[in-house]
């Protein structure tokens, strides 16, 4: 940048330098242009010097001395006398005798002034014609030119006529070089200072490299300045945000202007650090993280972080339910052992009998209960967490109820693993709400804690329907939209937190194009949610029916 600048302003300054010397030559060439011209008319009108030269046989030393007197008068380097031709006929310099001056064609018949080359190179010339001489002639007529008087004065060197053009030129373009060249010192140290002395090839390399590391990480990244403006979004970023591909470029724009939800503006917007917080954003959960970026000890704005946490919470639900029907068994392990001690004592006080009827009133139960899951869910892994499911609610003085109207085929390992996580949130939730409600109410009533499953295909989707109604308390109207988002929940946070349940079942459900909401169950007084999740493929209604 320093170079081209320098180079800049020395172009400028030889343009001006080509400009004070345009104008010194005219003023030289004016000036003494004039003064050479009334010199050789002056000669060249002298009765002697035109009678000298009317003889057959001039007197060269008499013109010699006009010639030289008149030079040395106006101080002009070279005088000349020549022919018609402009063949040189007397001279300042005798060695010049003879040569041929290159004059205008007209130089014979008209006064005139212009630049000639000579000797001393390129100089400034007047020529006047001398005509006539000095006796009367029986019949007048028009005078004929005999010679012609060349006076010329070499231009003088560049210095000289710059400083001709006024010494201030000089002082004024050295003045205004050094300005400029200072200046454009000082520019190019600011300029390397605001780029922490990085050259431009080391800018854009830097450029290329951060556009790559954006591009290759699957986090997204976003910086916000300290006026609430986006400075950077990642593509990684503007995907987990739900931003459109063909949304303007929000780099710029303010994070109110970008159509996202007010809960993860306030999470953008925000100051403080923040260390994996969760939350939704359209059908997807992200973990949050915001460092503050200060420069100067200035705050300078924020940089967030954003991790898809969508697929872990799924798996993690996935998890607890394969946790659940381990705790079931295990709590099976010990009733069944307490069984075996029942049956053990019925033998040695030798009551065969109630032996018998004691282990048909257990596998009459157990039979029930997988019949009738079994005979309306007919995908195994859903059927098993809802056994799992009511062996708990059993334990919990939960009666879990499955509607006569279920009817579940078998689903493929996908959607079998999105109901299960749908069910067993649902369930779950069902189940705290019905035994914390259950016992006698203000009235003296007394309140059975139940909870009921609905499975069942609908639709020309053939959307997979999961309703769960429970006896507990029911959701307010007003929370009906705020029960979804992650946080919400009615009861304590534990180690592991709370509200993720209700934000998880709605993500699963939107992702497959349904959805999940709530209302009143009337038979059994508490909340019903139903949840919808599409498989995407038509069938005839027919089929459907039978």
């Amino acid at each position: 940048m320093l170079a081209l600048q320098l180079a800049v302003l020395l172009v400028v300054v030889a343009a001006a330098a080509v400009v004070f010397l345009g104008q010194a030559d005219a003023a030289f060439r004016g000036d003494r242009a004039d003064r050479l011209e009334v010199a050789a008319e002056g000669l060249a009108g002298i009765p002697a010097v035109q009678a000298t030269l009317a003889e057959e046989a001039p007197d060269m030393r008499a013109l010699a001395f006009y010639l030289q007197t008149r030079a040395a008068y106006v101080d002009a380097r070279n005088a000349y006398l020549t022919d018609l031709d402009g063949r040189i006929l007397l001279a300042t310099d005798p060695t010049r005798t003879g040569e041929r001056l290159d004059l205008p064609a007209d130089a014979a018949t008209r006064a005139g002034s212009g630049d000639v080359a000579d000797l001393a190179g390129r100089s400034i010339a007047a020529w006047v014609p001398v005509y006539g001489g000095s006796e009367p002639v029986p019949e007048p007529s028009a005078p004929q030119p005999l010679a012609v008087v060349v006076l010329a004065d070499p231009y003088p060197p560049l210095t000289e006529r710059l400083s001709s053009a006024g010494a201030d030129v000089l002082v004024v373009l050295g003045i205004g070089t050094a300005l400029a060249a200072a200046g454009s010192w000082l520019l190019a140290r600011l300029v390397k200072r605001r780029t922490r002395g990085l050259e431009p090839a080391q800018i854009a390399a830097l450029a290329d490299h951060r556009e790559g590391v954006l591009r290759s990480i699957r986090e997204g990244v976003v910086v916000v300045g300290d006026d609430g403006r986006v400075s950077l979004v990642s593509d990684s970023a503007r995907e987990l945000l739900g931003l459109p591909a063909d949304a303007p470029d929000p780099t710029g724009r303010r994070l109110d202007d970008l159509g996202l939800d007010q809960a993860v503006v306030d999470l953008l917007r925000g100051t403080d650090e923040v260390h994996d917080a969760v939350l939704v954003a359209g059908d997807t959960v992200l973990v949050l993280n915001r460092r503050r970026v200060l420069h100067d000890g200035r705050p300078a704005g924020t940089v967030t972080t954003l991790r898809d946490r969508t697929e872990l919470l799924a798996l993690q639900s996935e998890l607890h339910a394969r946790e659940s029907v381990t705790e079931t068994l295990r709590a099976q392990t010990h009733e069944f052992s307490n069984q075996l001690h029942t049956v053990s004592g019925l033998i040695e006080l030798g009551e065969y009998d109630e032996v018998g009827r004691f282990v048909e009133r257990l596998t009459r139960r157990r039979a029930d209960l997988s019949d009738v899951v079994t005979t309306r869910v007919a995908d195994p892994a859903v059927a098993a967490l809802l056994i799992a499911k009511a062996t708990l609610a059993d334990e919990r003085h939960v009666e879990l109820v499955v509607d006569p109207r279920s009817a579940l085929p078998r689903l493929d390992p996908d959607l079998s693993a999105d109901v299960g996580t749908v069910l067993g949130n649902l369930v779950d939730n069902a189940v705290d709400a019905a035994a914390w409600a259950a016992g006698p109410d203000a009235a003296g009533v007394v309140r059975t804690a139940r909870v009921r499953v609905r499975l069942a295909v609908s639709g020309a989707r053939r959307d997979v329907v999961v309703e769960v109604a429970d006896s507990g308390r029911g959701v307010p109207p007003e929370q009906a939209d705020a029960i979804f988002r992650r946080g919400w929940s009615t009861k304590p946070h534990g180690a592991t937190g709370r509200g993720v349940g209700l934000a998880l079942v709605h993500v699963l459900a939107q992702r497959r194009g349904g959805g999940v909401t709530v209302g009143d169950d009337v038979s059994l007084g508490g909340a019903a949610f139903t949840a919808r999740l599409p498989q995407g493929v038509a069938i005839d209604e027919g089929v459907q029916q039978a």
